[in-house]
């Protein structure tokens, strides 16, 4: 017995569960760089409640000083989000054209992913070979076969059953809606668009930021399906947007992103976890040169993180 009660005090000391998993009970304890932390939600701050003034004051500025971001934030045609998690106890967001809803072209499959395993895990669909790989392709090359076939296994009540669920609120239309996946990524099907702005592919930055910081924190369906999509979303292998510019600013970031592009439209979320950085940036776009100005953007942020420390 005396042994039994060493082992487990070690065990409670060393930050570790009895399989060896790091934990952490809070959001500003000390954590592992292993991803999702294990908390419990009723530590979790809302992230719309971790806006911070200064961060914001930056981030608005930087914006300001590029006249072609700042006319296309005034015309609402662009929208950055941007989470700081360097420091645990400390996490700060800020947002412009938080809530406004875009056309976000792939970059909503991360909705198709949720809601698959969302699907898995209350067993509504089976578990499979195919299933993991089309996940994964639909989330690191963006294949469209892949994200139909998953699309047609679930439907768009059960899609948007998940987005709307309570626990998550990915898509609220007192804020703006948010993301949505209401068309198959084919020429074929109908449609079943959004309620507020009828976007078939949507987006706000703030609900992606949401997205990410809840998936960071393990509480997207469970904490192991948290992990699992981490998984899925860990090293993209396309090499546009903002992993162009970070694959030389921090190759040694692991990097879970998820962008999308058609026509006019440019979009991009990724989260970045290093060793000198962790950040979560989103941003959407309607703008021909969008690809390039989120290249730009990684670069303007970067600069922006120096002045913030």
């Amino acid at each position: 017995m005396k042994k039994l009660i060493v082992f487990v005090l070690i065990v409670v000391l060393s930050g570790c569960d009895l399989s060896g998993q790091k934990f952490v009970t809070e959001p500003g304890a000390e954590m592992s760089m292993a991803i999702p932390f294990k908390v419990p939600v009723s530590t979790l701050k809302p992230l719309v409640n971790l806006v911070d003034e200064n961060l914001q004051d930056k981030l608005s500025d930087m914006v300001d000083a590029d006249p072609r971001l700042k006319r296309l934030v005034n015309d609402k045609k662009m929208a950055i989000g941007l989470v700081l998690l360097n420091d645990t106890s400390n996490v700060r967001y800020a947002r412009v054209n938080g809530s406004v809803e875009m056309y976000a072209a792939s970059l909503p499959k991360i909705a198709i992913l949720l809601s698959a395993m969302d699907a898995l895990e209350k067993g509504e669909i089976k578990d499979s070979e195919s299933l993991r790989h089309d996940m994964r392709l639909m989330i690191a090359r963006s294949d469209n076969d892949a994200s139909t076939r998953i699309m047609d296994k679930l439907g768009y009540k059960k899609i948007e059953s998940v987005l709307t669920d309570p626990r998550y609120k990915l898509y609220d239309e007192e804020y703006g809606g948010g993301l949505w996946v209401g068309k198959r990524y084919a020429k074929t099907g109908s449609r079943y668009p959004d309620p507020l702005k009828g976007i078939s592919h949507a987006a706000t930055v703030t609900q992606v930021c949401r997205f990410y910081y809840m998936l960071v924190y393990g509480q997207l369906v469970s904490f192991e399906r948290s992990k699992e999509m981490l998984d899925i979303m860990k090293d993209p292998e396309l090499h546009h947007k903002f992993v162009n510019s970070l694959q030389d600013i921090a190759p040694k970031a692991t990097l879970f992103r998820k962008s999308g592009s058609w026509q006019k439209f440019h979009s991009d979320s990724i989260l970045v976890w290093g060793p000198d950085r962790k950040y979560i940036l989103v941003a959407l776009t309607e703008d021909a040169d969008g690809e390039k100005l989120l290249r730009q953007l990684v670069y303007k942020i970067e600069n922006l993180l120096k002045s913030v420390g």
